[in-house]
């Protein structure tokens, strides 16, 4: 069983990282955030299910609980007895994965109710301003989402780019952005080498609302000078207390923004290497079988630990 422990959780995930840095930047960067999304999470799930596996065994192996279930525990043991610190590293790093995601779901659904509060005041046109120095913008998802502006933020744009900053907030609303964001972030909690890919994620939604916007406003220039123009609001305006960090942002991490920036300033891509979208996926949908297989292994070892006892 041993080789499921290695393949699923020491080798897969940061090979997956690897394949996400060939892939995120060749892809359209709506398909890029929903592959590596969806396939850190099968990564992390697989990753996840095998610690569960080993943790069960580790229990297993216990006298107490084969003489409960009637299986030989000395069995259990022998299976990995050339590793034996395996099954009970696995049982702690279980529960530091569980809790890692369990702290990430709580934030997220904090931040949520924390803006979500704002839904209920009254908008215009799916718009709240308030009345904020500190310059913010971002997204409350609901049904229906609104678009929270501060007057900070409102008096750093001009009206170009307060357009081009609505139309990239409305993306995020309309693209569902957030359960992304979370579901990559729960997938790195969940296994620390995929912590690369869901900042990747972050920054490819990001892009997929810069995107949308350039299409409804009609210039790519105009969005790429709204997101640099409410990035420098934001950099003055450090240290000043605000509302709660929304989960989906206008204004990406700082270090985001002179990437984005560049992309809207170069031609829209017209070739996408579609094909490449496969490889995070067959990655994750392996090491998802190869656990099941795991599964199955302790199954049968514990059906064998059983009849050695008899």
């Amino acid at each position: 069983m041993f080789d499921h422990f290695v393949w699923s959780v020491v080798v897969v995930p940061p090979l997956f990282v690897l394949v996400a840095y060939l892939c995120a930047g060749r892809l359209d960067p709506w398909r890029g955030a929903v592959v590596l999304a969806w396939s850190a999470a099968g990564a992390a799930f697989a990753s996840t299910a095998n610690l569960l596996v080993f943790a069960l065994k580790a229990i297993a192996e216990l006298p107490a609980v084969a003489g409960l279930f009637d299986w030989s525990h000395h069995t259990v043991a022998l299976d990995t007895g050339h590793v034996p610190w395996v099954s009970w590293l696995s049982l702690v790093l279980l529960a530091g994965a569980v809790a890692a995601a369990g702290r990430v779901w709580w934030r997220h659904r904090r931040v949520l109710r924390a803006a979500g509060e704002l839904a209920g005041l009254p908008s215009h046109e799916g718009v709240l301003v308030l009345a904020d120095a500190a310059p913010l913008a971002y997204a409350v998802p609901g049904r229906p989402g609104v678009v929270v502006v501060t007057t900070g933020m409102r008096a750093a744009l001009t009206a170009e780019q307060y357009a081009a900053l609505l139309a990239h907030e409305r993306a995020h609303l309309a693209g569902r952005h957030h359960r992304l964001i979370r579901l990559a972030a729960m997938s790195g909690a969940a296994h620390p080498a995929l912590r690369w890919v869901a900042r990747q994620v972050d920054y490819l939604v990001e892009r997929a609302a810069d995107e949308r916007a350039a299409v409804e406003v009609g210039s790519r220039r105009t969005v790429a000078r709204a997101i640099g123009a409410a990035a420098l609001a934001v950099g003055d305006s450090a240290g000043r207390p605000g509302a709660p960090v929304p989960v989906a942002s206008a204004v990406a991490r700082a270090g985001d923004v002179p990437r984005r920036v560049g992309a809207l300033l170069r031609p829209a891509g017209t070739l996408r290497a579609r094909y490449l979208a496969i490889l995070p996926a067959a990655l994750a949908v392996g090491s998802i079988i190869w656990t099941g297989e795991a599964v199955y292994d302790l199954h049968e070892l514990l059906r064998a630990a059983r009849v050695t006892a008899r």
